[in-house]
């Protein structure tokens, strides 16, 4: 699958419960939809960090957050506009969907969680944050589910983390 080809499809069953078709798919923050690339994810977790500290996002503030390519962020927003994950206005300010808003939310929930664990396991925060930085884009929702009972439920870490 390429990011080009990624849609949100949905089946809707008797009981209105949303499920996606048969193929790759990923719950994001109760959504299901064909998991996106992880570079998607990466792209739109940052958007959403961005936008809390920042009045407005735009590409280079990703490129540079990033340390990626001017031309390589240009690609990538064209691809997540086209795919329905941002919004990007005539002055060049980039928003989420709720689409994409939904994926920003899990990934930096998953970051997050799983960066704070890590640490309070005693791992240096900069090896911490680079191993959540690739955890959080393998786990399913329900093993993610799992560790997030066990840390707060074991009393780990608060549950406002």
């Amino acid at each position: 699958l390429t990011l080009l080809s990624i849609v949100f499809l949905y089946v809707t069953l008797k009981d209105n419960q949303l499920v996606p078709p048969c193929g790759i798919r990923q719950n994001y923050g109760g959504v299901y939809a064909l998991k996106i690339q992880e570079s998607a994810e990466n792209y739109l977790e940052t958007i959403l960090m961005l936008g809390r500290e920042k009045p407005y996002v735009r590409s280079i503030d990703i490129a540079n957050e990033l340390n990626f390519s001017k031309p390589s962020v240009s690609v990538a927003m064209k691809n997540l506009r086209e795919n329905g994950y941002i919004l990007v206005d005539e002055h060049g300010y980039i928003t989420l969907t709720a689409a994409g808003q939904s994926i920003a939310d899990t990934m930096y929930e998953r970051h997050t969680m799983l960066s704070n664990w890590l640490i309070y396991l005693g791992v240096d925060a900069r090896t911490a944050a680079e191993d959540a930085c690739r955890m959080e884009h393998v786990l399913s929702a329900d093993t993610f589910e799992a560790i997030k009972r066990h840390i707060t439920q074991g009393h780990e870490l608060p549950e406002d983390i």
